[in-house]
């Protein structure tokens, strides 16, 4: 017998619109519950929305690492920003991904990365920022 779930699910895709495999990861859950996380289901589309408006308004490095580290947490999102190996001129020099994800849907993984790019080239101040921290400048 299926089992109740803790918190409301991100609806299903379209048929042949997504391959998230959401059906596959409810199915595991119900046979494993302690072994599956399902998180990633928890992201609503009004969630998602409101998600992207968040990374969208990010306003200094610091707050884009607590973002990330939140969805890490909460959804169980890995958010990767690496620079390119050709150097970075402008923010469409970084690399700027979620790691692949049963669950995750591909308009999410296509939105999020979207918004952070929006951000960064909002705040210039962030990619010098997070360049530095990875001590691209030479600062240290």
């Amino acid at each position: 017998m299926p089992q109740a779930l803790p918190f409301q699910l991100r609806k299903e895709c379209p048929p042949g619109a997504c391959e998230c495999r959401r059906d596959e990861l409810l199915e595991q859950w119900d046979q494993a519950p302690e072994e599956t996380d399902i998180r990633i289901l928890r992201l609503t589309r009004d969630e998602e929305k409101l998600l992207i408006a968040r990374i969208e308004n990010i306003a200094s490095f610091e707050e884009l690492g607590r973002i990330e580290q939140r969805m890490l947490e909460q959804l169980g999102i890995r958010l990767t920003i690496t620079p390119s190996l050709n150097g970075v001129r402008t923010v469409m020099g970084l690399q700027i991904r979620l790691a692949e994800q049963q669950g995750l849907c591909r308009k999410t993984r296509e939105q999020v990365p979207a918004a952070v790019r929006r951000c960064l080239h909002n705040h210039p101040d962030i990619v010098y920022a997070l360049l530095n921290s990875r001590d691209l400048l030479g600062a240290g």
